[in-house]
């Protein structure tokens, strides 16, 4: 059996890279999409409450796999050669701006309607309001579970392998093929999405207790 060496190691550091990249690019374009999502969630407009419900229910309700399977190969079916990074990037921005969506809908919906009832005594219009009074407490208020779903992503990043993108999890294959050592493969794999994964939990847990001890 092979050696895990240098080259080994910095080779899952190229995965860790492209699992962090995905991960940002998923999160970023998920939390501008769901955003929107959210508002069209809160919205009056019975059209677009009952769009975006469906979207949600849509991407809830499905396996993040299936998601990925039928953005790589529906684009393909369409005439359109993507590469597989860019299809992979797709498939997370949908599928992140949905949870958001819907973690940030309850924030909202979270908010005291005083606030809002406040803002609206003082003439503020709907962008005003939105922006200065409700959204930074729905936000505050679904810190906690937007920073569990953000660990949630970076593991789900692992299902990118299966359309042949090379995050931490298929670097950790490859080695291991390479080496015939898995469980130690797997383990250093195992390791680094921990390092990753327990910090951002700890503040997750942390924000919560906070807003649990501010609203008593």
């Amino acid at each position: 059996m092979a050696t895990i060496g240098p080259n080994e190691l910095y080779f899952l550091m190229q995965g860790l890279k492209w699992t962090l990249a995905l991960t940002i690019i998923g999160f970023i374009g998920g939390g501008v999409f769901g955003l929107a999502v959210a508002l069209a969630r809160t919205s009056e407009a019975p059209f677009a409450r009952r769009f975006t419900a469906g979207y949600i229910a849509i991407f809830q309700g499905t396996p993040l796999l299936m998601q990925l399977f039928v953005v790589y190969y529906g684009v393909a079916l369409m005439g359109f050669n993507v590469d597989a990074w860019v299809a992979v990037a797709v498939a997370f921005t949908l599928h992140a701006s949905a949870f958001l969506g819907e973690i940030w809908r309850g924030g909202i919906q979270a908010v005291p309607k005083g606030q809002t009832e406040a803002a609206n005594a003082l003439g503020l219009h709907y962008v005003s309001r939105m922006k200065d009074v409700v959204l930074p407490q729905a936000l505050r208020i679904s810190l906690p579970a937007t920073i569990g779903f953000l660990v949630q992503l970076i593991k789900g990043t692992s299902l990118a392998a299966i359309v042949g993108f090379v995050e931490l999890s298929r670097a950790g294959q490859i080695v291991s093929n390479q080496t015939f050592r898995p469980l130690t493969v797997f383990a250093i794999v195992g390791i680094i999405y921990f390092l990753i994964c327990w910090p951002l939990s700890l503040w997750g847990a942390s924000m919560e207790r906070r807003l649990q001890t501010a609203s008593r």
